[in-house]
């Protein structure tokens, strides 16, 4: 009974909390307000989408809550993780487009393989050099990118201002020592439904 209550207690905290960290940004959206190009409306409903997402998600499985990520950008639903099944990551394709707003599927989740602490090293020491490379060059606005990697594969989610941001944020991807492939998935500002003026 106690640990259903202190469980219950744990998502009601994690479900409500509007506030997230500098590196998360408000909301939970991953940049921060004043560098997001989307409008505020529509980064709370993008927020109120991710939050629904996650609940479901942790609902079907209490495990996805560590391996599956969720980030939505303008309605676009972008899914990363490991799960056990391709079952698993159906189902979750099939609970992604059920949340009210959803524009589109994205679905980069991969199915586990044995723990690997040397591979999860390099991923992880990838993700860092990437993200560094993005914060010290003057053309990308680093604040605006999620990114993760997985068997030396980077996925990258953001809104790029202009092309040629989206192309170098790609090419400083390409240029980090063992990376097998760059997934990105960055938007344009003029891709998005609504912009700030």
């Amino acid at each position: 009974m106690k640990i259903k209550f202190l469980l219950g207690l744990f998502i009601i905290l994690f479900l409500t909390s509007c506030v997230g960290t500098s590196s998360t940004g408000i909301f939970g959206t991953g940049v921060t307000i004043a560098m997001d190009p989307r409008t505020l409306g529509t980064q709370i409903d993008d927020s109120i989408m991710d939050k629904s997402l996650d609940a479901k998600l942790l609902s079907t499985n209490k495990s996805y809550f560590l391996n599956v990520k969720t980030k939505i950008i303008d309605g676009r639903i972008f899914i990363t993780g490991k799960v056990d099944t391709a079952e698993e990551k159906l189902n979750i394709t099939k609970m992604a487009w059920e949340i009210k707003g959803a524009r589109s599927v994205k679905n980069d989740l991969k199915i586990k393989d044995k723990f690997n602490f040397k591979q999860s090293a390099k991923d992880l020491l990838i993700t860092s050099q990437l993200k560094s490379a993005l914060i010290f060059n003057k053309n990308t606005k680093a604040v605006n990118y999620n990114i993760d990697t997985y068997k030396k594969k980077i996925y990258i989610y953001g809104i790029a201002e202009t092309i040629e941001e989206r192309e170098e944020v790609i090419d400083e991807a390409n240029q980090i020592l063992d990376v097998q492939d760059v997934i990105a998935s960055i938007l344009l500002v003029e891709d998005l439904r609504i912009q700030k003026n």
